[in-house]
């Protein structure tokens, strides 16, 4: 099977793979407990728009992305809501569709 192309806000990556470590590399460039670059938020956001339950995930609205930890001693981003509230997202689920 051909790579599938993908465009993604306004960077385009030759194959999903190529997205996804993309997203990766952002992720490990932050530790547990800090708050995404103004840079990164907004490929953050763009990708965000691609998750399946993107509507439940981004709820009231953004604030501000964090890195935090997830299921199994691991980390991924985290939405922080005008409310207070947050949820997590995996970068691969938004791209995997």
């Amino acid at each position: 099977m051909p790579a599938k192309p993908i465009t993604i806000g306004s960077t385009h990556f030759a194959k999903k793979g190529d997205a996804i470590a993309f997203y990766k590399g952002m992720l490990n460039r932050y530790d547990v407990g800090d708050k995404v670059s103004a840079a990164d938020e907004n490929l953050l956001r763009a990708v965000l728009a691609l998750h399946p339950e993107a509507t439940e995930k981004i709820g009231c609205g953004v604030t501000h992305f964090s890195v935090r930890s997830a299921d199994f001693g691991t980390k991924c981003f985290w939405v922080n809501r005008p409310d207070g509230t947050t949820e997590k997202f995996s970068c691969t689920t938004c791209i995997r569709g």
